[in-house]
């Protein structure tokens, strides 16, 4: 064994008992050189840990696209208000409580109302709307991605019912944030928005895009050390995938063995937390789900949108958002986990610190 595989494998070993890396180390643990065996070795001590916490449980949770409309014009989002060509939608609190009875029905036990910044949805729509759904499904946990809101409006949403929020803040480099963002978006406010979250007691999550233009591996270590800082419950890692709407319609997508190293890292540093096999895994690779999962996620997410707007709600090309990627494709989700020895759970799935 050669000495930098040493190295690796002492890496992941202190990772995983300590969670203190620096700087360096996480840029040697993620760096291109890493060995087939390395990575073997990884991804098997991520499973391992999710199984000793989690079982061979998938934990599901019904995803609602309220809206796609934004006043953000983020340079890597086919939602970006400047997207002409998209037909734009806001659902109702009538059309969102039907979708939750259907997703009730179907054993889900958390909703996620996910959705663009829409200045006609008003921080007293979103309190009318959660706590609609808390009164008539109090024993499942609602979750908001809806982006920044002032601390007095986040309260609101938590006294309304909302019992967790997930916003990536997709770099913690200011110099990359200010590369993927318009000027007047600033990346201190939405750490701002994330340090409140979790003084009001939210279930917090954050993340990133891996391989978004202008990345580099140091930037990637640099979201490591903030994640560390910030303990979050839950974490969105999914790969960069570009839109024919956006500015960067011509780049790359991430690199998805880079996307499910951080999976099994981010399981290492933080055992306990809620880690989803996203759509865009799916999107990026016919197995991206299952091998997220594999690499230490926990959580799958499918679509519980009313059908007729699934496609308008266009992050980015070719999402997915039908058959195994959907609630009413729940049965074929199960017959596909079972393949890994992988089992649906509906549980609520709350947060527990390990």
């Amino acid at each position: 064994m050669n000495t930098l595989a040493l190295n690796i494998f002492e890496l992941i070993d202190r990772l995983e008992g300590s969670r203190s890396l620096e700087h360096s180390e996480f840029v040697r643990l993620l760096s291109d050189d890493i060995s087939p065996d390395e990575a073997l070795y990884l991804q098997h001590r991520a499973r391992f840990i999710t199984d000793r916490i989690f079982g061979r449980n998938v934990r599901i949770r019904g995803l609602i696209e309220i809206t796609n409309v934004c006043r953000n014009d983020c340079l890597y989002c086919g939602l970006r208000k400047s997207n002409s060509s998209l037909r734009r939608y806001t659902l109702t609190v009538g059309e969102i409580l039907s979708c939750c009875r259907l997703g009730y029905e179907a054993g889900f036990r958390t909703f996620v109302l996910q959705g663009g910044e829409n200045p006609g949805l008003t921080a007293d729509r979103i309190v009318e709307t959660v706590s609609a759904i808390h009164k008539e499904f109090a024993d499942c946990a609602i979750t908001l991605s809806l982006g920044e809101w002032s601390d007095n409006d986040l309260e609101l949403f938590r006294e309304a019912g909302a019992a967790r929020y997930l916003l990536r803040h997709e770099t913690i480099n200011s110099a990359h944030y200010s590369r993927l963002h318009p000027s007047e978006m600033s990346r201190d406010n939405r750490l701002r928005c994330l340090w409140t979250l979790k003084r009001l007691g939210y279930q917090t999550g954050t993340g990133i895009m891996v391989g978004s233009p202008f990345q580099t591996v140091s930037n990637i270590a640099e979201d490591l050390l903030f994640m560390k800082e910030l303990q979050p419950e839950m974490i969105g890692i999914g790969p960069f995938i570009p839109h024919s709407a956006t500015p960067f319609a011509g780049y790359n997508a991430g690199n998805l063995d880079l996307t499910l190293r951080l999976i099994s890292i981010l399981r290492l540093m933080f055992p306990g937390a809620n880690i989803p096999a996203t759509t865009a895994l799916h999107t990026l690779h016919p197995q991206g789900r299952d091998r997220g999962l594999l690499a230490g996620a926990n959580v799958v997410m499918p679509n519980l949108s009313p059908t007729g707007i699934r496609k308008q709600y266009s992050l980015y090309d070719n999402k997915k958002s039908f058959g195994a990627e959907s609630a009413e494709g729940l049965a074929k989700l199960a017959s596909q986990l079972e393949k890994i020895n992988l089992f649906i759970t509906t549980e609520r799935g709350d947060y527990k610190n390990v």
